[in-house]
């Protein structure tokens, strides 16, 4: 119950920061002229875009599956996509995208696979986002430079020194023991903010696993083969991504901006945003679209291009991940209930 008292309160904030963006940025617009204009756009190309936003997840879903195989571990393709809306959903209501993978982990220890052998895999998992969004963006900016101004020029330096800055932890973090410790009791500390029940008796537990962890981690520095297929697997994965932009772009009938152009201004505007430590970067991804894309974009087009665009990349995956957590939450009382009817039956017979 706490924990789930936990998440909803975290639900009502970052819905109240998403009705605070939307105030702010539509407040001086026509709200009416904005719906019929997306009531004017092409259907087709929206749900291409949606399919690459599936295709985005299930790229998550095979990376998951690629390390967790590779370290012994059995998991199902279908959990692997549960394990990917999952980290979605948390990871978007919590700032910096904090809850994520702590929660991820959590839900595999339920199914039997190691605390340290979860942490290895969105270890590497993680690492290989933050090269491929830095390097991207790095590169795309040689091509999107004119469009930012002085702001969005300052908030790229920011996210590009955050993303840095993590990616040069994750990389201690699989070569040093000590820093996998420190990151076992971050992930620790953070399910004790979120009220798991009964943590502190899986403490000791997790903390035993840490041998078994950096061998794992021993074993992928053995292996750059598998490093070298999920980084590719996250270039592919992120360029879809980045893709939705453009099927966005030609739903309203523009042929101005090619693919390439779209994918670039798009991983430029997501290096800019991805190191704000807001939920679901609610509020600078929506401000960062309207000042990036206003020279692609025409202006009685723009505020509908962006709420469209975050709704296929972003907000319509909320909904659908929080129904997957709210069925999980379900059946997990439901195991809680027989566990517990099971235990009272045990008592009875000894007695």
């Amino acid at each position: 119950m706490k924990k789930t008292k936990k998440m909803i309160r975290n639900l009502i904030l970052f819905i109240l920061l998403i009705i605070l963006t939307f105030w702010l940025i539509l407040k001086d617009q026509d709200v009416t002229q904005i719906f019929n204009i997306l009531g004017t756009v092409k259907q087709e190309f929206i749900l291409i875009a949606i399919m690459c936003m599936c295709i985005f997840l299930i790229c998550d879903a095979i990376n998951i599956g690629r390390g967790l195989k590779a370290l012994g571990e059995k998991s199902s393709f279908s959990k692997n996509i549960k394990y990917a809306l999952i980290g979605f959903f948390f990871s978007s209501i919590t700032p910096a995208a904090t809850g994520g993978q702590p929660m991820q982990i959590y839900y595999m220890h339920k199914n039997k696979i190691t605390v340290a052998n979860a942490t290895l895999t969105f270890l590497m998992n993680l690492t290989c986002v933050q090269i491929v969004t830095i390097s991207m963006a790095l590169f795309s900016l040689i091509f999107n430079f004119q469009y930012m101004n002085r702001a969005m020029a300052w908030f790229f330096i920011i996210g590009i020194t955050l993303n840095s800055s993590a990616l040069v932890l994750l990389l201690i973090s699989i070569i040093s023991k000590r820093m996998s410790k420190a990151l076992i009791d971050v992930t620790l500390k953070i399910l004790k903010f979120f009220r798991v029940k009964n943590i502190e008796e899986k403490e000791e537990k997790f903390k035993k696993e840490l041998n078994r962890y950096y061998e794992g981690a021993k074993y992928i520095k053995a292996n750059r083969k598998l490093m070298l297929k999920t980084l590719l697997t996250t270039y592919l994965q992120y360029i879809f991504y980045y893709s939705i932009s453009y099927f966005v772009y030609c739903s309203f009938g523009l042929s101005q901006h090619n693919i390439f152009q779209m994918i670039t201004t798009q991983s430029v505007l997501y290096a800019t945003v991805s190191g704000i430590p807001s939920p679901g970067a609610v509020g600078v991804s929506e401000g960062g679209f309207l000042a990036l894309y206003s020279a692609i974009y025409p202006d009685n087009v723009l505020s509908s291009a962006m709420l469209l665009c975050r709704g296929v990349n972003f907000y319509l995956f909320v909904i659908i991940s929080s129904v997957v957590v709210c069925v999980n939450i379900i059946r997990d009382k439901k195991e809680e209930k027989t566990e517990d009817s099971i235990q009272n039956v045990i008592e009875e017979n000894k007695k």
